[in-house]
């Protein structure tokens, strides 16, 4: 059986996004749908530890566009490139004492470096780069390389099944929107991920999850992140 697995192709994602791509045959970056074109979105910020709380990194996009754009449209919007340096300052003064802190820092500096204006490229790429170093061979495809057809839920069945799938991994959050009859109807498996994130030493009080992998790399290291994905629960029972 070949499972599926589809996101958004996330700004440094959080523990539990390459949690999903360590449990997929397959990961499709989903680059084909509309960026949002108020509000926040994991797809452009993420958050980190700062002095003990969690603080936003924001990568700043153009929104001085009319109508809508799809994600593989978006673009930086940092022409004098001050984001990032100062994505890296923070990172330092946020990160600075962490135990791992120079080894993680110099993969990441030219992950934030990376001079393009394409988003989904951006994070991408780093999303690619931080799995080699935790060792997940996940294939990686984008959605817009595939013949997906559709919205919502025929659109991820359609993307399972051109990426040649037999069974979607649904993240969680998905219950409100996923019609999840349309799986069985369509000869998939459909698979909860059931995430848990597990709690790591952040360097005093009490833990603080949903922040971004890069928190656990500084805290942990790239193998010890690696021992986290492997210890969260396995992806629980199909529906």
């Amino acid at each position: 059986m070949l499972t599926v697995a589809i996101h958004q192709p996330n700004f440094l994602p959080w523990l539990g996004f390459f949690d999903k791509i360590a449990r997929a045959d397959t990961f499709v970056l989903l680059d084909s749908v509309q960026f949002p074109k108020k509000g926040g979105t994991w797809i452009n910020r993420v958050r980190v530890l700062v002095n003990g709380s969690p603080t936003w990194l924001t990568v700043p996009v153009d929104r001085s566009y009319h109508g809508t754009r799809t994600i593989r449209e978006m673009r930086i919007n940092d022409d004098d490139g001050r984001w990032r340096e100062t994505a890296l300052k923070t990172l330092r003064s946020a990160y600075g004492r962490a135990p791992f802190f120079a080894s993680v820092h110099a993969e990441l500096e030219p992950l934030l470096r990376d001079p393009t204006d394409d988003l989904a490229a951006y994070n991408e790429r780093a999303i690619r780069r931080l799995c080699d170093l935790l060792g997940l061979g996940t294939s990686l495809v984008r959605a817009s390389e595939l013949d997906g057809r559709g919205a919502a839920t025929d659109l991820l069945v359609s993307l399972v099944r051109a990426a040649g799938g037999d069974a979607y991994l649904a993240g969680g959050g998905a219950e409100g929107y996923q019609e999840d009859e349309k799986f069985a109807a369509n000869g998939l498996e459909l698979i909860e991920q059931g995430f848990e994130p597990p709690p790591y030493d952040q360097g005093g009080g009490d833990h603080v999850a949903g922040l971004s992998v890069v928190d656990a790399l500084m805290h942990v290291g790239f193998e010890g992140t690696r021992g986290l994905l492997d210890r969260a629960q396995p992806a629980s029972s199909s529906r």
